[in-house]
């Protein structure tokens, strides 16, 4: 009879927890599994699901307060030890004030630290060093615009921007089409380069853009991911991707 016992692991200590609140259309939870190490594990929550297409408008609706009051309150069984709202338009529509108001009503909800992807954003490029930057996106130009402003209201300035005019359907846009609107996107004078909204695949595609442009590619749920490891204190690792000056970040 074999041994079976040697099949047995000897390590049972329970998964670490990240909290996700995710928007309603969310499409790309796989995406942001890709991320996490062995050891940390995803609870996932939505907001309410309302029928409208992918603008300014539907961007407001996802920072509802006590939507995401009671979506952040569905994750608290699990006693995540930090949460993520993983949407780009639905923090950086209202302003920066707005992103924090959005983790602020999770903290409060949860009693873990919290952080929106643009909040997450602004995070990356600082612990880039990076003031100029290009950005592409799927969004409708009236969107793309308040993105924009996000930027400059931090200190960013935006060289490039490029945009699918998408209003639904996002997550159905294959790499091929988001490559070329990075490229399209970048600029000569642009330090890095982001592509905006959590619902649009681009795990596979950061790499190879990163060696064709030579600066970095940063996405929305890559900087989701991290700021969620970090407040962790984990490093975003992946086989081929880590996000260059995340280690000098985590020590300052």
């Amino acid at each position: 009879m074999p041994n079976i016992q040697r099949f047995i692991p000897d390590d049972s200590a329970p998964d670490r927890v990240i909290g996700v609140v995710n928007p309603y259309d969310m499409a790309l939870d796989r995406e942001l599994w890709r991320w996490m190490p062995d050891n940390v594990s995803l609870a996932v929550a939505r907001t309410p699901h309302h029928p409208m297409v992918v603008d300014e408008l539907m961007a407001s609706a996802l920072g509802d307060d006590a939507e995401i009051r009671s979506t952040a309150r569905c994750l608290t069984a699990v006693e995540p030890e930090a949460v993520v709202f993983a949407c780009t338009s639905g923090s950086f529509v209202n302003g920066i004030e707005g992103a924090r108001k959005i983790s602020a009503a999770i903290e409060e909800e949860t009693h873990a630290p919290a952080v929106t992807t643009s909040e997450a954003l602004l995070e990356a490029l600082e612990a880039l060093g990076i003031t100029r930057l290009a950005i592409a996106t799927p969004y409708v130009e009236r969107l793309t615009a308040r993105l924009e402003k996000f930027l400059a209201d931090d200190g960013r300035t935006v060289v490039g921007t490029e945009g699918l005019g998408l209003d639904r359907l996002i997550w159905h846009v294959p790499y091929s089409v988001t490559a070329e609107l990075v490229r399209k996107a970048d600029r000569p004078d642009a330090e890095a380069v982001f592509v905006s909204c959590t619902n649009l695949p681009t795990f596979h595609i950061i790499a190879p853009l990163e060696e064709e442009l030579g600066k970095p590619v940063l996405t929305a749920n890559q900087v989701t991911a991290w700021a969620g490891l970090r407040r962790l204190g984990l490093p975003l690792v992946t086989e081929d991707q880590r996000l260059a000056g995340a280690g000098r970040a985590d020590r300052g």
